[in-house]
Formats: structure tokens, C-alpha cells, sequence
């Protein structure tokens, strides 16, 4: 379970996360998408979206291969990452 002092980073980072400066390209919002993706809901679960929701699928895929990562492992990355985005 995440300590109190990573869960308030991570809140931190997920309000932060919205008010970049720039928008990150499309690999990086992946990246911050499953990252928070695996840190609140942990593995990912259901089918893999079809072949015509290209979007669904990406995310789906990013998020698929976090698998086993840890919530804290991932809230951590995730604040890094939002860190090194701002």
C-alpha cells in the first residue's frame, strides 16, 4: 500500500500532469497514461480492443505491459516522469 507521503506526490503529479507547458507526444502520454492506469487500478483486465480503435488498443497495450509492476513502482514513475516533463 503507498505511504501516505508517495500517494500525496502522486496527486501532486496527476493535477501537474494537466498543466504541462507543452503537450508530450503521443508515446509519452502513453507512458503517463499507463502508469496511472496500473498505479490506480493495477494490472490491466478485459479483451484488447479490436483493430478499428487504434487508440483503445495503444493504451490497452502500454497499459498490458506494466503487468506486475507494483502501485507504488508505478506512482513513483509516474512522478518522475511528470517532474521531467515540467
Amino acid at each position: 500500500m503507498a505511504t501516505a507521503k508517495l500517494k500525496k506526490a502522486f496527486d501532486t503529479a496527476v493535477k501537474e500532469s494537466k498543466e504541462l507547458p507543452e503537450k508530450p507526444d503521443n508515446a509519452t502520454l502513453l507512458k503517463i497514461y499507463s502508469l496511472y492506469k496500473q498505479a490506480t487500478e493495477g494490472d490491466v483486465q478485459g479483451s484488447r480492443p479490436g483493430m478499428l480503435d487504434m487508440v483503445g488498443r495503444a493504451k490497452y497495450d502500454a497499459w498490458a505491459k506494466l503487468k506486475g509492476t507494483s502501485s507504488d513502482d508505478a506512482m513513483e514513475s509516474y512522478v518522475d516522469l511528470i517532474e521531467s516533463l515540467k
